[in-house]
């Protein structure tokens, strides 16, 4: 390989694909796991789920200021771990009378060049917000097999996200879909109204309001950060990794003096934690 953006990907992968399919055989066929064989495409679902999870711990740990050899390791583990998942339920598929692996890729390859007209075709776009307006109007006007009316802008949401997740993907949408405020003063003057409402919520002492309120100020907040290039949900991850990676120090501090947490007052606590932040 080489730095040309403009050179097309090499086709070594197919043997390394290859192997892992018959890898998998070998695990479904006769003589193989019987755990394996046991297996339906239902009960591989929490697999997926978590290997994405560690997936996306590794690439996050894998960030350029903390990259190391380790994390590049583990990133590359982990993106073979979901790979083997996927093929694995390509096979069992298959091996249904479904569809076959090749059906799904090339289905996706399709899908991708019908909704990349400015890179397949002709189509000439101004900025980024055009391509994301034009990438949702494709996606609402393909029809399915069963129903020829236009997709709902919703209607591939999935239903599972986590709630920060799900309410990024919302806005976004929605922001795709023209339905957004026009300036980003705009939506910041939502975002205070939204604690306004809030602290009268607070005031009135209603569990059930301040549950609401709260709700609806966190939605607008994740839509405030998304306009400023934040995505909530790798943010707050981040912000919990920094917590936790902080209270360890602390603790270990406080250990090495023979003593436990809950032995300190929040003062003398609060006096380690700004020097382990120092």
């Amino acid at each position: 390989m080489t730095d040309n953006q403009d050179e097309k990907p090499a086709r070594g992968h197919g043997e390394a694909l290859e192997e892992l399919l018959e890898v998998i055989a070998s695990l479904l066929g006769p003589g193989g796991c019987p755990w394996d064989q046991k297996q339906t495409p239902q009960t591989m679902t929490d697999y997926v789920i978590e290997e994405a999870f560690e997936l996306v711990e590794a690439i996050r740990a894998d960030a350029p200021e903390f990259a190391t050899e380790a994390t590049r390791s583990e990133v590359k583990e982990e993106l073979g771990d979901v790979a083997f998942l996927l093929l694995f339920l390509a096979t069992l598929y298959e091996r249904q009378g479904s569809f076959d692996l090749s059906e799904s890729l090339r289905y996706s390859t399709a899908k991708m060049i019908r909704r990349h007209p400015h890179v397949f075709g002709d189509l000439k776009l101004k900025d980024q917000e055009e391509l994301l307006f034009n990438w949702e109007k494709i996606k609402r006007n393909e029809n399915t097999e069963d129903d020829e009316a236009p997709k709902r802008v919703y209607g591939s949401l999935p239903k599972g996200l986590p709630p920060m997740l799900k309410a990024y993907r919302i806005n976004s949408k929605a922001a795709r879909a023209g339905f957004t405020w026009d300036t980003d003063q705009d939506q910041a003057g939502q975002l205070a109204s939204e604690w306004a409402e809030w602290e009268e919520a607070k005031a009135a002492g209603d569990p059930a309001q301040m549950e609401e309120e709260f709700g609806d100020y966190l939605f607008t907040l994740i839509e405030y950060g998304r306009r400023h290039g934040i995505k909530a949900n790798a943010a707050l991850d981040q912000a919990n990794n920094k917590f936790l990676a902080r209270f360890n120090q602390m603790e270990d501090i406080v250990r090495g003096k023979g003593k436990d947490i809950p032995d300190l007052t929040l003062d003398e606590l609060n006096r380690i934690w700004d020097a382990v932040k120092k």
